[in-house]
């Protein structure tokens, strides 16, 4: 694999990813603010049901926060390379999913002050709560810088077996796929950003060709192998 094809996120997805990770770290504060004040003001018969409430608001916190995570690893990745930080970075949701209920799911369990109807209601709920979010937070598929060099040089090599020019493609700032051709039905008018394969992936994540350009591609790549073989006959005859 070519250093030229090595992903590398671009400055607009860092900074992007690093804004993400700060909305995350506070929605993750947000729910363990929560679960103190659940622990230390909620945990009675009196208060089951606001108890309850405070579980269910902790919960979309802690998936909002690990939503966010993903967003972030999927703009600026970890390498593979550093095996420690790429399993916390990307694991980091499920980890902090789990923190935001395991302190609280314990103490219900071991409090002797309350009824064993709410220790049950709110035990079992806490504990479904931490086990959604600890599966939401984790990445069964995590990004990685090596996983986006494969799709970057896969596509590269696909677009040229096309005759495309995989340094020189578009793409529009709303649209989730690259275009070999800038008069194409689905970007002709729109504001349009062009280079290569690579840059395309960096700056939008962008990893799949246009389905027209795609079909336009390989009809003018037959039509060229048509033409060369009709020279070549010609030639021999």
């Amino acid at each position: 694999m070519s250093n030229t094809n090595s992903f590398q996120a671009s400055p607009e997805a860092k900074g992007k990813a690093k804004q993400l990770r700060i909305f995350a770290f506070v929605a993750w504060l947000l729910a363990m603010a929560g679960q103190v004040f659940a622990i230390m003001k909620l945990i009675s018969d009196e208060t089951l049901i606001q108890l309850i409430i405070a579980i269910v608001v902790i919960l979309a916190l802690a998936i909002t926060g690990s939503t966010l995570w993903k967003k972030a690893n999927r703009l600026d990745p970890a390498s593979e390379k550093d095996s420690t930080r790429f399993f916390i970075q990307n694991q980091l949701g499920a980890i902090m999913g789990v923190l935001a209920f395991l302190p609280m799911v314990a103490l219900i369990l071991t409090n002797k002050n309350i009824s064993g109807k709410t220790k049950g209601i709110a035990g079992s709920i806490a504990a479904v709560a931490m086990v959604a979010a600890g599966l939401t937070g984790a990445d069964f598929n995590p990004p990685s810088v090596e996983k986006y060099s494969e799709e970057i040089n896969a596509q590269t090599v696909a677009a040229q077996s096309l005759n495309i020019n995989s340094d020189n493609v578009y793409w529009s700032t709303a649209g989730n796929k690259y275009h070999a051709y800038d008069d194409c039905q689905y970007i002709k008018g729109k504001s349009l950003s062009n280079g290569s394969i690579k840059e395309s992936f960096e700056q939008k994540g962008i990893s799949e060709l246009c389905k027209v350009c795609k079909k336009k591609a390989s009809k003018a790549s037959l039509t060229k192998e048509v033409k060369e073989v009709k020279e070549l006959m010609e030639v021999e005859n």
